[in-house]
């Protein structure tokens, strides 16, 4: 008899929606800084209004990094298969991102220790690098899951990847990273506006407005796209939960709206999308009516549904093959051992509230309005 409490289908599951969690957690709390960076140039016109930028997410960005490293961790532990597939195929992409990301500890660091105006103005175009590449390649990244990556899996389960970077930018791909990158833009405005004041407040409250209505827009239109001109991808053999993780004793069919299908087996799923939709005109109408932290949560709610309607609309796909579509990747057949799930979630119910605490006990410190007074007080700003 077992000795593990929970069976390997109910595991699978809870990863699957603990993996859901920590991208999600990543996209509201590191997304204010990656939105915060990418409005760096626009929204703040003096040397001044950047500062109080660089120090409205320095003193917490670190942190919230924390959900990107759990989330890549979970995939490698809980889903070694996808971890393969998708950082040796989306090799190119993913060191865009790291190179962009790696900017920002530099830049906080570096652009306050010369008083010149060329290097300042570098650094915050570095900044905005690092807040606008990951905010678009993440979501082109997405896109590329419903289009199906160009890879298969030969009889001893090794990868053969066949594309390119190039290959990823397809219409629908950067159509999904136009989203990805508006509902981050939203994130960071909505946050200046929580934490600001003043002329660089108003113009932050302008570009959420645009970037939420703009975002509501291109959701729809990716949605559409998606339901009734993309081919999805339908798994046609009997499904095993409890299965071992191999890919290739499945088969799977191409075919015309199958990523509407999970929509018709469980209504309620419907939930999501609206939800999404929902909090970017929460967010647009809050931003009007000044009410700062309503438009924080409206924009935190669009997150949630966006990252929701594509797991939800994949599910149980993780990464399709558009090349050999039995070699797609599910939850079923792309996971650790029951084993290897049970101890990790034993790990994750322990240290994740810890997290969760710490996580609020800093941005309860860090808390209040940052303005170009309270900078002087403070020998330790940027």
């Amino acid at each position: 008899m077992s000795v593990i409490p929970l069976d390997y289908e109910t595991l699978r599951l809870i990863w699957w929606a603990l993996l859901g969690v920590l991208l999600i957690g990543f996209a509201i709390m590191g997304g204010m800084d990656l939105g915060i960076g990418t409005l760096l140039p626009f929204v703040a016109r003096t040397d001044e209004e950047r500062r109080v930028l660089l120090n409205l997410s320095g003193p917490t960005w670190e942190g919230n990094q924390v959900w990107l490293i759990l989330g890549g961790g979970a995939i490698f532990a809980a889903f070694p298969p996808l971890y393969a597939v998708s950082f040796s195929g989306f090799y190119i992409a993913m060191i865009a991102i790291l190179l962009a990301l790696i900017l920002r500890p530099v830049g906080f660091k570096f652009r306050g220790k010369v008083e010149n105006t060329r290097w300042t103005t570098t650094w915050d175009w570095a900044l905005f690098v690092g807040g606008f590449v990951p905010s678009l390649v993440f979501g082109v990244a997405v896109g590329n899951l419903f289009l199906g990556a160009p890879f298969r899996l030969d009889d001893t389960l090794r990868t053969v990847y066949e594309g390119n970077f190039f290959g990823l930018l397809t219409p629908f791909a950067l159509l999904a990273g136009l989203i990805s990158l508006g509902m981050l833009i939203v994130q960071g405005a909505t946050t200046i506006v929580m934490r600001t004041e003043g002329a660089m407040t108003e113009r932050a409250r302008w570009v959420g407005r645009t970037a939420a209505l703009t975002t509501a827009v291109l959701f729809i239109l990716g949605g559409l796209v998606a339901l009734f001109l993309l081919s999805g991808y339908k798994v046609t053999s009997v499904i095993d939960p409890a299965g071992p993780s191999n890919p290739l004793l499945k088969t799977v069919v191409v075919e015309p709206g199958a990523w509407a299908a999970n929509y018709t087996l469980i209504p309620w799923m419907i939930v999501a999308p609206i939800l999404a939709v929902l909090g970017c005109l929460v967010a647009w109408w809050a931003l009007g009516a000044r009410l700062k932290l309503v438009a924080w949560l409206g924009s935190s709610g669009a997150i949630f549904g966006i990252i929701s309607t594509a797991g939800l609309s994949l599910f149980p796909f993780f990464l399709p093959s558009s090349i050999d579509p039995r070699s797609s990747l599910t939850l079923w057949d792309a996971s650790s051992s029951q084993m290897t799930l049970f101890i990790m979630l034993l790990v994750t119910v322990f240290f994740l509230p810890i997290i969760l605490i710490y996580t609020a006990w800093v941005f309860r410190v860090m808390r209040g309005t940052v303005t170009t007074t309270s900078l002087t007080k403070n020998p330790n700003a940027y």
